[in-house]
């Protein structure tokens, strides 16, 4: 009797752990950010919920988790001074639903390292394209809100 609790203890004990380390296990150098499902109609709370974090509330690339990036988030208020008066709106959304492919720093967006927001968004409405499409292009007018002046 006393040998089947104890390999029964050490059976939960060895489940418990690897549990246990697979919650707490993350690569070197990555952020989690909790994605939340929020109204598709509401561009500003989906920037705070989504984009803040990095960019900062403000835009300005100072979210709390910037310190933490490789490259310094994009400063989201000049991207229409920075592409010649014109807010790049088809490029920010291509960027947002389809991630940006540049290696290195671009006047429009910056690294790689942003997620791919097109297939996280999708998935909130059951893979509705309609909604997801609202989703994207409501995230890209309060964008395009925070631009200077």
């Amino acid at each position: 009797m006393n040998k089947r609790v104890l390999i029964a203890f050490a059976a939960a004990a060895v489940i418990v752990s690897l549990t246990y380390a697979q919650q707490t296990t993350k690569k070197p150098g990555t952020t989690t950010i909790v994605v939340n499902r929020t109204a598709a109609n509401n561009g500003k709370v989906m920037y705070n919920s989504y984009c803040a974090p990095c960019h900062g509330t403000d835009g300005k690339g100072n979210g709390p988790v910037a310190p933490q990036l490789k490259q310094p988030a994009t400063d989201l208020t000049m991207l229409a001074k920075n592409n010649g008066g014109k807010f790049p709106d088809t490029h920010i959304v291509a960027v947002m639903q389809f991630g940006s492919e540049l290696q290195g720093k671009d006047a429009t967006h910056g690294t790689a390292q942003m997620p791919i927001w097109g297939p996280i968004l999708g998935n909130m409405d059951q893979g509705s394209q309609q909604e997801k499409q609202l989703r994207i292009s409501n995230l890209s007018r309060y964008i395009q809100s925070l631009q200077v002046k």
